[in-house]
């Protein structure tokens, strides 16, 4: 089975280990890079062409809604999940008809999470 690469992106630290954490608990799943807002993002997705990205929706800089598209301009095949907070589903929607593949909701649960990977592969 071939390694699963992902990018982690959140301006919190804890957010991206505690995601971190929960990927690289699963046998072939690997965390090639971080980044902390929109334009590290592509930046990350031009340099590991990860299969999937975690994708914040609220950064500074530049949030994960307007990161989406560029993102899928450096690295086409990577899958998106938006990561967000209660009541951002109207952004959520956006980020899916930009191009995002899935959502988790914060505070997430371990499964969740694991559901949206999985439902990302499957595409």
């Amino acid at each position: 089975m071939k390694e699963i690469s992902f990018v982690i992106v959140d301006d919190a630290v804890f957010m991206r280990t505690i995601i971190k954490k929960m990927i690289e608990q699963v046998d072939g799943y690997t965390v090639v890079g971080e980044a902390t807002n929109g334009h590290e993002a592509i930046e990350a997705a031009k340099k590991y062409q990860p299969d999937i990205m975690t994708l914040d929706i609220t950064m500074p800089e530049m949030d994960g809604i307007v990161a989406v598209p560029e993102i899928l301009k450096v690295s086409p095949n990577t899958r998106i999940i938006m990561v967000s907070a209660m009541g951002q589903q109207s952004m959520v929607i956006e980020a899916i008809k930009m191009g995002a593949k899935d959502f988790v909701i914060k505070p997430f649960e371990k499964s969740r999470v694991y559901q949206a990977i999985k439902n990302v592969l499957a595409m």
